[in-house]
């Protein structure tokens, strides 16, 4: 569980966070949704130590986060996943070898433990025998799949994505939806993913935290936010002709 306690930031003269609370639970796909320069992205850099915020707290599990020492930020960090919303692999490494970066830099493991564990890991996102390849040798789905084989490489207790289905066809964007979810409830992990993609939200979605300037304009579940009866995020989430036919199914 993520605790998010009050929490303000702002650069400059430039408030973007403004007191958010809120709770992310274990084993649930917790979204944050909001316009582009909602503060959505600070707000998920916030929660991770990207950005140190300047009022509030942030714990995980009863742990606090902000403010304390990097010394102990590092021990929690080793319990972090993350999905970039580009993937961030390294162009010049193979598929196993970006899976087992995170294992040589935060790890004991031998060679072969690493390797072992990637193969799992790879396993586990429907990627086999493309250990070899590189980057740019398999599709952008597959370099999403990667990019989460190599978040989870550590046995995380909390995956973060900043828009995991950026750039991919709606096709693959259900693969990936599934994959998270799957991955989720298998490790019991507490998952926070950052998005502007509706469908994903509906599909997969047990808890939305909508950020509106900077504020927590409201939160619920993935059935709830058809019934909301706050403008702004009915003008967000029907914005598209396809989140209105299926509010109409609903």
């Amino acid at each position: 569980m993520i605790e998010i306690r009050n929490i303000h930031k702002s650069f400059g003269d430039n408030h973007v966070l403004k007191g958010i609370s809120t709770v992310f639970e274990q084993g649930k796909i917790n979204f944050i949704i909001g316009k582009s320069g909602s503060g959505k992205t600070v707000f998920l850099k916030s929660i991770i130590g990207l950005h140190e915020v300047d009022k509030g707290e942030i714990l995980y599990d009863n742990r606090i986060f902000s403010g304390t020492k990097t010394k102990f930020k590092k021990t929690i960090r080793k319990e972090i996943g993350m999905v970039f919303q580009g993937g961030a692999l390294f162009d010049s490494e193979t598929v196993e070898q970006n899976v087992m970066f995170p294992l040589e830099m935060f790890s004991d493991m031998t060679f072969e433990e690493r390797r072992e564990r990637a193969n799992f890991c790879l396993k586990k996102v429907n990627l086999l025998n493309a250990n070899n390849l590189y980057p740019a040798e398999i599709s952008g789905g597959m370099q999403k799949r990667v990019s989460i084989a190599r978040a989870i490489s550590l046995n995380p207790k909390y995956l973060f994505c900043d828009e995991p289905n950026s750039g991919l066809d709606p096709t693959t964007s259900i693969v990936i939806d599934n994959l998270i979810k799957e991955i989720s409830e298998e490790f019991n992990m507490t998952t926070i993913i950052n998005t502007h993609d509706m469908n994903s939200v509906v599909e997969i979605g047990d808890k939305i935290t909508y950020i509106h300037k900077g504020e927590k304009w409201w939160e619920g579940n993935n059935e709830e936010i058809f019934n909301s009866d706050n403008e702004e995020l009915n003008k967000f989430v029907f914005a598209s002709k396809k989140m209105k036919s299926m509010m109409q199914r609903k």
